[in-house]
């Protein structure tokens, strides 16, 4: 397929030696942008009844002695806005299709108690439900994805809780959700139809799935001027029959389907230590993350072959690095730590998905607190920002923002399983009368010196170019709980306006977010 971003790979067998790299020029293609937009959803967080997510991440309880309001956990919730979060998943995840909703309405106290059997055992409480996830949602100015119970539940029941959400009718289920406390329905845009259905939600075939969401999806109707955004539960990773198998039996009676792809170095056995890794451990793992951009490739040119009007989307609602839990910690509850490693592995991926946003239109990094790859750790009230939260709060420009094509050239800086590792990344946008480039520099011994160039953008002077830079002393570094962050984004000044551009010395393992007004 035809891709309006450029990437030239020269020398693949070339090492590099300290300090002796020749100048790359990297040209912002401005004049061949065509309006393609960077959706928002690109950046949607993903939330889980996965040990810490919810309860001690996201909610608290109004009785906490942690500040919150109205029970969110008011650090948390900042943090959160601060982000612009745009949509969020709930409530899985393979909770998803043990998910009985009716389990989370009504006074608390009354509320089921269920044992969560994928993830430890762990009790479920049910304090934190539909009313509390769309309340949250709302509160944060961002859109709801409802990830609806296949695997386990009926037509009948998914059926009911959109009924519950989004009618204003006086049905009984209306007025239930009027008893409950909400007179107005709520605005629920996306529904996912089960989750993972080839794995925990149900373990089916690509052909009995794709009946069932022709099933499920005839009694799932909109209300009240809310339409639902269909989702199907798509591929984990290379998985290409199963896109091929729902593109020729459902097609358009979907809005779009999802893809699963993280980035772990086994799923036998040890997924090897978030914080103690080898260099070669490193540039294994960005292997593995630059690898979505062929499995990408391939699905779109699937949905192509059924779908040449792009009618329906591509979605990546779980992604992110999955490495062993923390020492201690419950292996069922998946929390790790998060280093300048998983930053870089965030701004690459970002980068990728910026590239094919005419099928892709939402991601979902997984997950949004305490479960792998995330935005934020806690521990009792204590709080820290991770390495990937500060990726996703230097991108936040880009959403909603005009993608400009770029090209640069790019070497091998190692092999990996899943193929090389490029010594570049790179994404750019224009919005508001702002071009905001990104470049991402993921060698570990070398420093790059850069020329930005562009088309059109006319001359620029110096101070019109504000940087920041997010790096760390070492790619293990990580911020840790009642200690000062290590890595943090920092003002960048080391480069200097020219005639024929903006040369940037970019340091060693580092993200450099670059305004250009």
């Amino acid at each position: 397929m035809k891709s309006h971003y450029y990437l030239i790979t020269l020398a693949l067998a070339l090492t590099f030696c300290p300090g002796l790299q020749a100048q790359t020029t990297i040209r912002i293609k401005d004049s061949e942008a065509n309006g393609q937009i960077i959706p928002k959803e690109i950046y949607g967080q993903f939330s889980e009844h996965l040990g810490s997510c919810i309860y001690g991440g996201l909610w608290v309880g109004k009785d906490s002695p942690i500040p919150n309001k109205d029970g969110y956990r008011l650090d948390v919730f900042n943090a959160l806005k601060e982000l612009q979060v745009p949509v969020m998943r709930w409530p899985g995840g393979c909770f998803a299709d043990d998910y009985h909703w009716m389990d989370g309405i009504g006074p608390v106290k009354d509320r089921a108690k269920i044992s969560n059997n994928n993830w430890g055992g762990t009790l479920e409480d049910n304090s934190f439900g539909t009313h509390e996830f769309l309340n949250l949602c709302e509160m944060l100015g961002c859109e709801p994805y409802i990830s609806g119970n296949v695997g386990s539940g009926t037509p009948e029941e998914l059926a009911k809780w959109v009924e519950y959400m989004t009618s204003s009718s006086h049905s009984t289920v209306a007025e239930m959700r009027r008893a409950n406390g909400r007179e107005e329905p709520w605005k629920v845009k996306f529904l996912g139809i089960g989750n993972e259905a080839w794995g925990c939600g149900g373990n089916m075939t690509p052909e009995y799935y794709s009946n069932l969401f022709r099933r499920y999806t005839t009694y799932t109707r909109d209300y009240n001027g809310n339409r639902l955004y269909k989702i199907a539960s798509g591929a984990s990773d290379t998985d290409y029959n199963w896109t091929e198998v729902c593109m020729k039996n459902i097609g358009t009676q979907m809005d779009a389907i999802a893809v699963h792809y993280y980035t772990a170095m086994t799923w036998s056995g040890s997924k090897g230590s978030a914080t103690n890794f080898t260099d070669q451990e490193y540039y294994r793992a960005l292997g593995r993350a630059v690898a979505i951009e062929p499995c990408i490739q391939k699905h779109i040119e699937i949905m192509d072959k059924y779908d040449p009007q792009s009618r329906v989307d591509l979605l990546v609602d779980e992604w992110g690095t999955w490495w062993d839990v923390e020492p201690g910690t419950d292996p069922g509850h998946l929390f790790q730590q998060n280093t300048m490693r998983d930053a870089i592995v965030a701004s690459v991926s970002l980068d990728i998905f910026h590239k094919y946003t005419r099928r892709i239109k939402m991601a979902n990094i997984a997950q949004v607190v305490n479960v792998l790859q995330s935005m934020i750790l806690t521990k009792g009230d204590q709080m820290v920002l991770t390495p990937t939260y500060h990726v996703f709060e230097m991108y936040k420009v880009h959403q909603g923002a005009e993608f400009l094509p770029v090209e640069y050239a790019t070497t091998q800086i190692a092999t990996s399983d899943k193929g090389p590792v490029p010594s570049l990344s790179v994404t750019a946008s224009r919005k508001d009368g702002v071009v905001n480039v990104d470049i991402t520099n993921p060698d570990l011994k070398n420093g790059q010196t850069l020329l930005l160039t562009w088309d059109n953008l006319g001359k620029v002077k110096k101070g019109d170019v504000s940087a920041r830079i997010l790096t760390a002393d070492k790619i293990n570094d990580y911020n840790d709980f009642g200690k000062k962050a290590k890595v943090a984004p920092e003002s960048f000044k080391d480069f200097k306006v020219t005639d024929e551009g903006i040369e940037i010395k970019a340091p060693a393992m580092s993200i450099i977010a670059i305004a250009i007004k």
